[in-house]
């Protein structure tokens, strides 16, 4: 039996892993699948990749692009979900913000820097016509560290998926003024470049009994009713995620990628952009 480490976002869109765990499809092909839940998001994962306490990581395309560039020893082997995450701004209910434009000059609460939170913000802040390098950043960590920041006051806005934080919406504790969608497919597997050296053949095994899983996924009687107990969800709010949500079987392709580079030469988050062998499998 082959350990393989691997780590995501406590979060929905990695449901089909969880079940391919439990029904123990990776044990059938020997492989010791060991999933760790990762509430920091992007750039902790990022760091886990670096220093190997993860070996394969399902992770916001934008943020592992921007760490490869600065020279994460892994590679993008497959696009995970090919719709966009629709991240939404939110504001603490008790606020006097009521629409975006209020929120020019304020600060972002992020997870931490290099985190999807962080990037999405000057993603926002261009798309309004404001100057990037003005941004404030409060780090938060985590959903629960956002919640104590605009609470308090230390941060005036926070973006994060808006699915996951639609119930503290619906509990009154934030308020959602607007949502950005990102402009290219949201999660991508990478995996560092020593397991792809050495164990190919892994790789590729898991990578087809995930997309077999993922292809069906919609399909799994009373998936709704899974998700919605599973992730404390409304079965509407599920319904309507699941409606809007791609996921994918295929590798980046070369136009996906310079799209993101451009977008992140331009807003200054990379000061160069990295060849498609460097950053993605071929």
């Amino acid at each position: 039996m082959k350990t393989i480490k691997i780590a995501g976002v406590p979060e929905h869109f990695n449901l089909p892993w969880h079940l391919c765990i439990e029904n123990g499809e990776f044990e059938a092909h020997d492989i010791d699948l060991k999933w760790t839940d990762v509430p920091e998001g992007t750039g902790k994962l990022c760091q886990m990749l670096r220093n190997g306490e993860t070996d394969i990581a399902v992770i916001l395309t934008e943020g592992i692009i921007k760490d490869i560039v600065s020279g994460n020893p892994s590679k993008i082997v497959q696009v995970y979900v090919q719709s966009p995450l629709i991240w939404g701004i939110h504001v603490s209910a008790a606020s006097n913000y009521k629409t975006l434009s209020d929120l020019k000059g304020t600060k972002a609460a992020i997870s931490r820097i290099g985190s999807g939170s962080q990037l999405m913000a000057y993603v926002n802040a261009h798309s309004q016509g404001w100057k990037t390098e003005n941004l404030q950043f409060e780090i938060v960590n985590t959903i629960d560290g956002a919640v104590e920041a605009l609470t308090a006051g230390t941060a005036d806005y926070f973006m994060w998926e808006r699915f996951m934080t639609k119930p503290l919406v619906d509990k009154g504790i934030f308020r959602r003024i607007a949502d950005c969608p990102t402009p290219w497919p949201c999660f991508v597997i990478a995996v560092r470049n020593e397991l792809l050296e050495t164990q190919p053949e892994i790789i590729k095994t898991v990578l087809e009994i995930i997309n077999q899983t993922t292809e069906e996924f919609k399909d799994i009687p009373s998936i709704d009713k899974t998700l919605s107990s599973r992730y404390n969800q409304k079965i509407e709010d599920i319904q309507e995620w699941l409606a809007l949500t791609e996921w994918s079987q295929k590798t980046l392709d070369d136009k996906t990628l310079n799209n993101v580079q451009n977008q992140l030469l331009e807003l200054s988050i990379i000061d160069k952009k990295g060849t498609f062998a460097d950053i993605a499998q071929i």
